[in-house]
């Protein structure tokens, strides 16, 4: 996810910081049920994170090429949708990432 593409509430540098949340919010909602593009657009842009179909498209496909989400495509009417499933390896790292923001969230709220 390139700095240029991103279009976070915080400026400058500071974006760095959330592209490994974005990664995880996709994650979580399609670990949840299937997502597809302008959903997903909806849902993080409702968490604060305001990023363009530039940027969400190609981390889909990265999250698709890592293993974590499987693509397909179904009919909508008259025209088709890529939607995207957690995997289980998808599931697997989410599970593995909720420990690392449990403990970062101690340490950042609670000062432990």
């Amino acid at each position: 996810m390139s700095k240029a593409n991103l279009e976070y509430l915080m400026p400058g540098d500071d974006r760095d910081l959330y592209s490994g949340l974005i990664r995880l919010q996709v994650l979580h909602h399609a670990v949840q049920e299937p997502v597809f593009g302008k959903g997903m657009l909806e849902e993080l842009a409702r968490h604060g994170y305001r990023i363009s179909p530039g940027t969400l498209y190609p981390l889909l496909h990265g999250l698709e090429k890592r293993g974590y989400l499987r693509a397909t495509e179904v009919q909508i009417g008259r025209s088709r949708r890529k939607v995207y499933r957690a995997t289980a390896a998808g599931r697997k790292a989410l599970a593995l990432a909720k420990t690392k923001v449990r403990e970062l969230f101690r340490e950042l709220i609670d000062g432990r």
